[in-house]
């Protein structure tokens, strides 16, 4: 690139070259605007202007994420150190000598950065990418006194709720290894219920923490929407991001919680406020609360897990809430509106942390990593990215994606259908999921076989990622041996409830 001196005399890489006059013709021309070579010449001349901004902004040093403490890159684990294929890479990472985590042990969804790592986020397309920020959970961690073990395997590029499209192969579940154990946090889910972690942070975009807590018998906790800062991990649509706990027990999960939580000053999602000592105020049962358990629902379950979630009403009862059935039928449209929402968004967006529009920090060499990846190699984006692509690409050329607003104005509308029902009980409940872990798919399985099982079972969990309400899965018991989770939904930052009715009804069941 060519060097030009700047303000004080030194010479530096140019920022941008001017386009040259054919370029801007061809970019004219496909743009519609049909300009004369005169117009366009005057264009040019006064893009010098624009250009010189450029390289002022080029000279100046951004403000970015920190990286505290030493680490090495780790290295990718052997079959035999790697149980469930839940691994993406082995680390060895020890934070602060003292402090709330010490002791625990901590997985990190590899859609998260951890500087000087090498990450996947499950996908061909960011092979060869090494951050060089630690994402503000990362940080935080550390701080507390907890011990990195490695970067858990995701999903390729997060875009499925099912455990088969990472490239790192499938993740079985500890439960049944010829099961899914759920995604797109597959690994941390796995790592978790296996016993190999005592805690993960994975990430919620359409039930991507719930979904694999619930077939995997674990606590998983989409927060708040904003709660815990998304800084440093990769976007899918920053109005539905959320990233979480996930433990095997509410108090690990709130421990978590506790040290995730609070602004960072980098992500446009949250807001600032005082983060409660959750560890503290899940204890004082459920005496005098009322639990709505919602009708739509249970609607498309199986009978197993409706009997199996439906028990934990009963188990509420005893220990003194008042426990009713409740309707919002504003529910069944729930998927409809944030799946909407979720797939012409990422496509507008343009993916992973774009964030455009929105204050923050930006992941650019993230950003740049992959933009320049899928320019080049388009077919190395999985079957469910392209798949997006395609609808979005659709939606954009003949709908001018209008059904992206009014997703997002609907969205209005369901979040004061669950408000309402919450003005009633302090949570309202339902399964996380319709069905129990199915088997994994065969490997030669069609194309329209693995589309269809990548999500069609978010039913439940997706809307909450459009509406932001905290909510959490935890196991309620079994069918065939086989976990069934029930998910509890609360007020927006009223986090403490929710794991409060957690634990209580954690704290009961051990009992009958």
């Amino acid at each position: 690139m060519p060097e030009e001196k700047n303000t004080s005399g030194i010479y530096t890489s140019r920022a941008v070259d001017l386009p040259t006059t054919q370029q801007l013709r061809e970019i004219s021309a496909d743009l519609g605007f049909n300009l004369t070579d005169d117009q366009l010449e005057q264009h040019k001349e006064n893009m010098k202007g624009i250009e010189q901004q450029y390289q002022m902004l080029e000279e100046l040093v951004e403000p970015t994420l920190e990286v505290k403490f030493p680490r090495t890159p780790g290295q990718k684990p052997k079959p035999e150190e790697n149980p469930y294929n839940a691994w993406a890479r082995c680390l060895d990472i020890k934070g602060s000598e003292d402090g709330k985590l010490r002791g625990k042990t901590v997985a990190i969804k590899d859609n998260i950065a951890v500087a000087g790592v090498p990450m996947t986020n499950g996908s061909k397309t960011f092979e060869g990418y090494i951050p060089e920020f630690d994402a503000t959970v990362v940080t935080r961690v550390l701080e507390a006194g907890g011990r990195i073990l490695g970067k858990a395997v995701c999903e390729d590029l997060c875009f499925t709720s099912n455990s088969f499209t990472s490239i790192s192969g499938p993740v079985t579940n500890p439960r049944d290894n010829t099961r899914t154990t759920g995604g797109s946090s597959s690994g941390c889910a796995a790592l978790v219920s296996g016993g190999v972690v005592d805690l993960a942070i994975g990430g919620d975009q359409g039930g991507s923490i719930r979904v694999p807590s619930s077939w995997c018998g674990i606590v998983g906790l989409k927060p708040t929407y904003g709660l815990v800062p998304y800084s440093g991990a990769c976007s899918i649509e920053t109005t539905i991001d959320h990233l979480g706990p996930m433990a095997k027990t509410v108090d690990d999960c709130a421990l978590l919680l506790e040290v995730l939580a609070g602004h960072d000053g980098f992500d446009p999602r949250q807001r600032e406020m005082d983060i409660p000592e959750y560890t503290k105020l899940i204890d004082c049962g459920v005496k005098g609360l009322k639990i709505g358990f919602v009708e739509e629902g249970f609607a498309i379950c199986e009978s197993d897990v409706v009997n199996v979630v439906k028990a934990t009403a009963e188990v509420w009862r005893k220990a003194g809430a008042t426990v009713e059935d409740t309707s919002i039928p504003m529910h069944t449209y729930g998927k409809p509106i944030s799946s909407t929402q979720a797939t012409e968004g990422t496509y507008l967006q343009g993916f992973i942390g774009a964030n455009i529009g929105n204050k923050g920090f930006y992941p650019n060499s993230m950003l740049e990593h992959f933009k320049k990846h899928v320019k080049l190699r388009p077919y190395d984006l999985p079957p469910t990215y392209q798949s997006m692509c395609l609808w979005g690409e659709y939606t954009k050329r003949n709908y001018q994606s209008k059904h992206y607003g009014k997703a997002q104005n609907l969205t209005i509308a369901l979040t004061a259908a669950y408000d309402k029902a919450l003005e009633t009980y302090d949570v309202i409940v339902m399964p996380t999921l319709p069905y129990k872990a199915p088997k994994l798919p065969d490997v030669d399985a069609k194309l329209s076989v693995l589309l269809d099982e990548a999500s069609s079972f978010t039913t439940n969990t997706f809307p909450f990622d459009a509406t932001g309400h905290p909510a959490i899965s935890i196991n309620a018991g079994f069918s065939e041996g086989l976990p069934i989770g029930v998910m509890i939904v609360g007020r927006h930052y009223d986090d403490v409830m929710i794991l409060r009715v957690a634990k209580a009804l954690e704290r009961n069941l051990t009992k009958t």
